[in-house]
C-alpha cells in the first residue's frame, strides 16, 4: 500500500486524470462491494455536486472501462475471456470491481494483521512478529499518497493509517517480549518524533532504552511526552505510562517490564493525538 497501483491480468489500469483515479480508488478499497453512485459524488464533489454529477461519473466509469479493455485484449489469453464490463460491473444504483478471486493489498494486510494479533493473545511472540512484519511490509508510503481525497476517500485513509499504527505498535510489542530492544531504539526514536502525543510508542521506547541499560534517557523520554500532553491537550500521561515510570525509577530492566505488564493487564497507553 502506498500509491495506488490497480492491474488487470498484470497490466496497470491506474488513471493519470485526478478525477477518474478518485472513483477507481474508491472502488478498489471495496473491491467485491457494491459502491453506490451517491457515495461517489459525495467523494467528488462534497455537499456541492454538480447538475451533470451523474453522467460525469458516467464518464469516468467509461475511462475506466477503456484501460480495462485494453489491459484484458494485451493480458495472457489464459485469464479467460472477460469483458471490461465484466471487471467494472455496473449494478443497480451502483458500480463494483469484480476481482474474481485476484489480490487485494489491503486484504493481505488485514488477514496477516488478523494471524498476528491472534498470535499475539496466545503469546506465541515470534509468530506475532513474523506475521505483523508481513503485514507492514505491504506498506510502501501513506495510503493513497498519490490520489486526491474526498470525504469519502480522506476517511478510508485514515482508517488504513490507523490500523498501520496499531499493526506497529503490536509488532513492536512483539519484539520487545522476544528481548530484541536494542535493535528497536531506532526505529523508536522517528517513531516518538512523527507520534508525539502517542504514550504506547513512548512507553515502549522508554523499555527500549531502560533494557539497553540507558536508563536516564528512557525517563527523559517520559518527561517530554508528559511536557507535550500537559501543555497542547491539558493532561497527564496515564496511570499505565506512570507506572512504567516509577518501575524505571526503582527496579531492572526486567522488573520494569514485568510491571509494565501486569499493572492493567492488556490495558493499552496509547493517545494519539
Amino acid at each position: 500500500m502506498g500509491a495506488l497501483a490497480v492491474r488487470v491480468d498484470g497490466l496497470s489500469v491506474t488513471p493519470t486524470a485526478p478525477k477518474p483515479r478518485q472513483v477507481l480508488a474508491l472502488l478498489a478499497l471495496h473491491a467485491d462491494q457494491v459502491v453506490p453512485v451517491a457515495t461517489l459524488i459525495e467523494e467528488l464533489w462534497g455537499d456541492r455536486p454538480p447538475r451533470s454529477a451523474r453522467t460525469t461519473v458516467q464518464t469516468y466509469v467509461l475511462q475506466l472501462r477503456d484501460l480495462i479493455a485494453v489491459a484484458l485484449r494485451e493480458g495472457p489469453e489464459q485469464a479467460g475471456p472477460r469483458s471490461a464490463k465484466d471487471v467494472l460491473v455496473t449494478t443497480p444504483g451502483g458500480y463494483l470491481l469484480n476481482t474474481s478471486g485476484g489480490t487485494s493489498d489491503v486484504r493481505e494486510f488485514e488477514r496477516l494483521a488478523g494471524l498476528g494479533y491472534r498470535a499475539m493473545d496466545a503469546s506465541d511472540f515470534p509468530g506475532a512478529a513474523r506475521q505483523l512484519s508481513d503485514a507492514l511490509a505491504l506498506w510502501t508510503g501513506a495510503a493513497l499518497a498519490d490520489v486526491q481525497t474526498g470525504t469519502q476517500l480522506e476517511m478510508e485513509t485514515r482508517r488504513l493509517d490507523e490500523t498501520r499504527l496499531c499493526a506497529l505498535d503490536q509488532r513492536i510489542e512483539a519484539d520487545l517480549r522476544l528481548g530484541r530492544h536494542r535493535e528497536l531504539l531506532g526505529e523508536l526514536t522517528v517513531l516518538v518524533s512523527r507520534y508525539r502525543t502517542h504514550e504506547n510508542l513512548h512507553g515502549q521506547f522508554m523499555l527500549a532504552l531502560h533494557r539497553s541499560g540507558r536508563r536516564s534517557e528512557a525517563l527523559d523520554v517520559y518527561q517530554r511526552l508528559r511536557s507535550v500532553l500537559v501543555r497542547e491537550l491539558g493532561f497527564e500521561p496515564s496511570a499505565g505510562l506512570r507506572r512504567l515510570q516509577r518501575s524505571i525509577l526503582m527496579s531492572g530492566p526486567e522488573a520494569a517490564l514485568d510491571s509494565a505488564a501486569a499493572g492493567g493487564g492488556r490495558e493499552r497507553l496509547s493517545r494519539v493525538g
